[in-house]
């Protein structure tokens, strides 16, 4: 474990449980690429759970199947195995694992989910290839050729090819809304809207990035997209009219408040990472500290970091120091759990390891600010009657 500063306890940080791996098959894919776990995914209901396991391959287990009927123990044993003989009945009511092979190196994943009631966007609606219904999963994988490809999660079926990006497609989010609208983030230095419910179509291109954009994520009201790329500035823009409305510095990667942010102040609520604090950094040099991924927990109160020093941190908004550590080599990519009780973290050898959350009973004071917060924005907030206390506790000045 790392040394720590004099007014940390170290005693007071707890060792972060490894519950199960997942393994890419021990013979290997066609060279064409690596093996590297660039991103990992959860469905938004917790039915299934992507991973691109290296050499062009994205793995879909069904994440509810092995929670409800198996250890995660138990699956780790027979997730790489054929499955059992199961009636036709069986067959077609249960969640079937399915393995992808995309075609190029897969640096982006990302489920998408309709709502049946929610419009298109296009003017034509009279016929549409795909008519997209209420209970449908999709999948969109971006890939290092610039393409983006949309799967059927529940048969694993190849369904859109999107192509207009000229360079890597580096990270991809759907609306939450359900409206299947898909924004994409390249190397190219743009940003693209897609609409699948219109086949697919694009909507826009975002411009204004002057290098490459490495991430992008939705508010959770679908109101605000952000985005953040190599020259270390965050811009906001508003949804349907995808106007910039802020740009700020800020580093990449991005992750957002399960119950919003704040946009209009665009100040630091949080700021800490490094123990100890990182060395210099000469010309060519290297530090061992840079992040390469963050996460924020459902419960709106812990954070999951990974950085090149080899270590996984669990934060606590309430605290100064990591609640939890663990080693991990190699480690890319995490993401948590629709429930807020796993977080996924992809390796460069393509597995996957599981960790439990740390335990955490949430105040009513605290589940009352994110209930607020999910349907209030920060200018909302300013304008109710309420003391300045509670209104810095709400807009996490102080937590």
């Amino acid at each position: 474990m790392a040394s720590f500063p004099g007014s940390v306890n170290e005693n007071e940080i707890a060792p972060a449980r490894l519950i199960a791996n997942l393994w890419t098959p021990s013979v290997p894919f066609e060279q064409k690429s690596g093996c590297e776990t660039w991103t990992v995914a959860f469905a938004p209901d917790g039915s299934y759970f992507a991973w691109s396991q290296g050499h062009r391959i994205v793995k879909l287990v069904p994440w509810s199947l092995c929670q409800n009927k198996l250890s995660i123990e138990e699956y780790n044993n027979t997730v790489n195995k054929s499955p059992r003989k199961q009636n036709s009945d069986a067959q077609k009511n249960t969640p079937a694992e399915h393995t992808i092979d995309c075609g190029d190196i897969v640096w982006a994943l990302a489920f998408g989910s309709s709502v049946p009631e929610k419009r298109s966007r296009c003017v034509n609606i009279e016929w549409h290839r795909f008519k997209f219904g209420g209970d449908q999963l999709l999948l969109a994988t971006g890939l290092s050729n610039g393409r983006i490809k949309i799967w059927d999660v529940y048969t694993g079926k190849f369904l859109l090819n999107l192509m207009d990006h000229s360079e890597i497609v580096r990270d991809l989010t759907f609306a939450p809304d359900g409206s299947l609208i898909l924004v994409s983030a390249s190397r190219d230095k743009t940003l693209r809207v897609w609409d699948l419910k219109d086949d697919g179509n694009m909507v826009t291109i975002l411009k204004g990035h002057n290098s490459w954009v490495y991430s992008c994520a939705f508010s959770p009201d679908s109101s605000i997209l952000s985005s953040v790329g190599a020259g270390k500035a965050i811009s906001h823009s508003m949804y349907h009219s995808w106007q910039r409305v802020g740009r700020r510095p800020a580093p990449w990667p991005l992750t957002m408040l399960p119950e919003g942010f704040s946009v209009e102040h665009g100040k630091i609520h949080y700021d800490s990472h490094l123990f100890p604090p990182p060395t210099r950094i000469f010309a060519g040099g290297f530090n061992d500290h840079w992040v390469n991924s963050v996460a924020f927990c459902h419960d709106g109160m812990h954070i999951a970091s990974i950085a090149e020093d080899k270590m996984l941190r669990f934060w606590s908004l309430d605290a100064d120091c990591p609640v939890e550590v663990a080693p991990l080599y190699n480690g890319v990519c995490c993401g948590f759990s629709p429930d807020g009780h796993v977080l996924a973290t992809g390796s460069q050898d393509g597995s996957v390891h599981f960790w439990a959350t740390p335990k955490h009973v949430s105040s009513l004071q605290h589940l009352c600010r994110m209930a607020l917060r999910r349907v209030t924005a920060t200018s909302s907030v300013e304008k109710l009657p309420i003391p300045s206390q509670m209104f810095s506790y709400l807009t996490y000045r102080i937590v």
